[in-house]
């Protein structure tokens, strides 16, 4: 990969069309629940197109308008989807784009986990992947101004994922971001079932989170050692799945997004 990495699925999973992405991410903001947590240091979000999943993903972010000025730098880790890894995967280079503009990678936090063992450069792991790709939009509209970790999870453990965020947690500045989706493909009255289980699972901070309840569930279950560590507390900000936005009922995927939140009770 060159030095930037260019948008892969704009026109698919979102608007290629900058004024048309910035005007659907507006209005997937303006309609989001509104939801005032003063002390967020992570959020779980999925990553679908914006017409499954654009309506969750907002609700996450628009919980972050209180502290938005302060976030410096998102740490952003989502799950491989078409190139095999052993690990977490830095994407190299400088910087990503997307339709709506330019984002500096943190050069600084990527080369203090370089030297796990767990931590490689692939950046034909990032090149075509979305989980990431997909949140970059949602964080250029409600963050002024922040550099970038990116980081795609393969084969891993909860506690090599767990050791990397501790690496990279900072303070106040860093928001740490996991993409995720829920179950996959199952009929609505299962997933529906099946995604609940999942939720209470998170709330109660219990893991490891299996694949087929989460495809993020690596990095989420690397994050639930992280919260136990530091006393963080999720909240479940808003859930539905396909068969609720843009699809049918027969074969749905889930969707949730959730806060950890520093001192507060759900």
């Amino acid at each position: 990969m060159s030095a930037v990495r260019p948008p892969a699925v704009a026109g698919m999973f979102y608007p290629a069309n900058a004024h048309e992405l910035a005007r659907e991410v507006q209005g997937l903001l303006a309609s989001a629940m509104p939801t005032s947590l003063a002390s967020i240091k992570a959020l779980i979000v999925p990553h679908a197109g914006y017409i499954y999943s654009g309506a969750i993903a907002a609700t996450a972010y628009t919980a972050l308008s209180s502290i938005a000025s302060r976030i410096r730098r998102v740490v952003l880790l989502g799950p491989t989807h078409r190139v095999a890894v052993r690990g977490l995967a830095l994407p190299g280079g400088e910087a990503f784009d997307t339709p709506l503009g330019r984002i500096k990678l943190d050069q600084a936090a990527a080369h203090s986990i370089s030297h796990l063992p767990q931590v490689s450069v692939r950046p034909d792991v990032h090149a075509q992947e979305h989980s990431l790709e997909v949140q970059l939009p949602f964080l250029q509209s409600v963050l002024p101004d922040f550099t970038l970790l990116p980081l795609a999870v393969g084969m891993a453990s909860s506690e090599e994922v767990a050791e990397v965020l501790e690496a990279v947690w900072g303070s106040d500045e860093t928001l740490i971001v996991i993409s995720s989706d829920l179950s996959h493909y199952l009929p609505y009255p299962t997933a529906q079932r099946v995604d609940n289980e999942t939720m209470q699972t998170i709330l109660n901070l219990q893991q490891p989170i299996p694949h087929d309840r989460a495809c993020g569930g690596t990095p989420i279950s690397g994050l639930i050692l992280a919260a136990k560590h530091h006393h963080l507390t999720p909240q479940l900000l808003d859930f539905c799945n396909s068969g609720d936005t843009a699809g049918t009922h027969d074969q749905v995927v889930g969707y949730a997004a959730f806060a950890f939140t520093e001192g507060e009770q759900p």
